[in-house]
């Protein structure tokens, strides 16, 4: 497996090709829109059936990084569930997983928009932001003024296409312009939005980095590599177009 190092607000980070982030000399490991429960939210709206195994799916891959690395803090940086029901639609088995995970660990929920405050009983502390040294964890991207280096966040759901091997590829992906960084959304249902949509592009200075994750390794672009901005990308991990 390959990773993919960087700097950010003097911190030295991993990006994992699970989609997940770890700050090494802190022993921490941060994943971003966990959406647990989207496939029952998407059925109970009316949406069609899903199958019914997203979240289960999540926390298994979950579980690996945390076997893999051993943190110990885990940041889920919101919307860690799809909406204010999906505690009472998570599987009992998957809660008393998720509370057995958060033991022994500093286990913080960010908030985030569709989850401003996850409910008691799934371990951890909730906190509408963190700030640990050099570097602001928060759910959504400040705007509005200002920003100082080192904030991580997530929301967006970034992914990018991208000419590989020849092919052209779409994949989640970390972006960075060595301000600011935002993670992919780690959900097994999430989809994604492309980088250059004016949304993340916006956000964002000069020729940015993007670190693609496949399936067992990071691929690094800056953003004039990619190709043209797609409206919509869906599906999860590096998949042909």
């Amino acid at each position: 497996m390959s990773v993919a190092r960087f700097t950010l607000g003097g911190a030295r980070l991993v990006a994992d090709p699970a989609g997940a982030l770890l700050w090494p000399a802190q022993r921490l490991l941060a994943v971003a829109d966990l959406h647990l429960e989207k496939g029952s939210g998407h059925a109970a709206r009316g949406g069609g059936l899903l199958p019914p195994y997203d979240s289960r799916a999540t926390l298994e891959r979950l579980a690996a990084l945390l076997r893999r690395y051993r943190p110990r803090t885990v940041l889920c940086l919101g919307d860690s569930l799809d909406d204010g029901d999906a505690h009472h639609r998570l599987d009992a088995a998957d809660a008393a997983r998720l509370a057995r995970m958060a033991a022994g660990r500093d286990w913080i929920w960010i908030a985030g928009n569709h989850d401003p405050a996850p409910p008691p009983g799934l371990g951890g502390r909730v906190a509408a932001a963190l700030r640990l040294g050099p570097l602001v964890f928060r759910h959504e991207a400040a705007t509005g003024g200002p920003m100082a280096s080192g904030e991580v966040s997530g929301h967006f759901h970034p992914k990018a296409a991208v000419n590989l091997r020849a092919r052209r590829f779409t994949g989640k992906c970390f972006v960075t312009d060595g301000r600011r960084l935002i993670l992919p959304a780690f959900g097994a249902y999430t989809g994604g939005l492309d980088v250059r949509d004016p949304a993340i592009d916006g956000l964002l200075e000069g020729n940015y980095r993007v670190y693609v994750a496949g399936q067992d390794r990071i691929y690094s672009f800056t953003r004039g590599q990619l190709r043209a901005p797609l409206k919509a990308l869906s599906g999860d991990g590096l998949n042909a177009a």
